[in-house]
This record gives C-alpha cells, structure tokens and sequence, in this order.
C-alpha cells in the first residue's frame, strides 16, 4: 500500500479565524491549505457523532490510491464517506491512535 502525508488534524476547542463547516458531521475545520506542514485544526459541535477519539486524539492523514484496499483487515472507527467533493475519507484505529485515509478521485 502506498501512503502519502496528507495532514495532522488536530482537535481545537477555539473558534479559528477561516473554518470551514461541515454540517453532515457537526464540525468545522481550518488550516490546512495555509499551513505548508499540512496541519488542519478541527472544531467540533456537542452533536457531533463521530467516534470520541477521533475528537478527542490528534490523527494523521494519509492519501491512498484504493482507500477499501487500505482499510481491509483494520479496526474502522469511521467508515469510507465522502465530507467534501472529489474525496472518500474513512478512519481506522491503530494503537489507540486514530489514522485519516484519504482517497482523492481523479478526474
């Protein structure tokens, strides 16, 4: 499987200056573009259902050619969803630690 950094997301409390909202998944997000490391920070809503260590736990993303391919025989905490056009996201957990694939479609 090849993995290619993608970002680190990291949770926030704080309302940041430029966050995007995502309101299928009760979060917002800012950073990345701006930030040449790829840092995303992540605010999210009480309502928010994704999994607790996802909100609670800095994860790593990595982009992958076949994110089904990359997530086979892995404990998924968030199943292959699509939160922004082009991208299919799912989340695994790896020692306590949640990992970000990401799967951009080619167009």
């Amino acid at each position: 499987m090849n993995l290619k950094y993608h970002h680190i997301g990291i949770p926030t409390n704080k309302t940041m200056e430029g966050e995007s909202y995502l309101k299928d998944y009760k979060v917002y997000h800012c950073g990345y573009e701006q930030s040449e490391y790829g840092i995303e920070w992540m605010r999210y809503e009480k309502e928010c259902t994704l999994p607790e260590i996802v909100k609670t736990v800095p994860h790593i993303a990595f982009e992958v050619d076949n994110i089904y391919e990359a997530i086979k025989g892995k404990k998924v905490i968030i199943e292959p969803n699509s939160p922004s056009e082009g991208n299919i996201v799912a989340f695994i957990e790896e020692n306590g630690a949640p990992i970000e694939f990401i799967q951009v479609q080619k167009k």
